[in-house]
């Protein structure tokens, strides 16, 4: 059983910046692929970005290219979403998502390959 819990969150005006973390629980965190998805009121829930087991590789939405950077610390057994120039569409619920099966054979975007998720924390920009 994989526990996990965002954090960081919060309101921001446009052109702001927030970091999220995410918190796991278990001993092999390094084993999991992760991943930050986002939903906003009324949408149904999107990729955001993806990192490998010891962060070599990483894979964005189209939408946040150059504007976020996923990393991770396997060591706190957290992940992390560095998110920079924001605007009032990154407005959302983001949640953070654990691959423990690798049902795909590189880093994914689709939900349905993920199979822990978090609660979530919400993310507000301002205009």
């Amino acid at each position: 059983q994989v526990q996990l819990v965002e954090s960081g969150g919060g309101l921001v005006q446009a052109g702001g910046s927030l970091r999220l973390s995410c918190a796991a629980s278990g001993r092999t965190f390094s084993g999991y692929r992760m991943g930050w998805f986002r939903q906003a009121p009324g949408k149904e829930r999107e990729f955001v970005a993806a990192i490998s087991r010891f962060g070599s590789n990483t894979y964005y939405a189209d939408s946040v290219k150059g504007r976020f950077t996923i990393s991770r610390e396997n060591a706190k057994n957290s992940v992390y979403l560095q998110m920079n120039s924001l605007k009032p569409e990154d407005t959302a619920v983001y949640f953070c998502a654990a691959d423990t099966v690798y049902s795909s054979l590189s880093l994914s975007r689709a939900e349905y390959d993920y199979d822990y998720w978090g609660q979530g924390t919400q993310v507000t920009v301002s205009s």
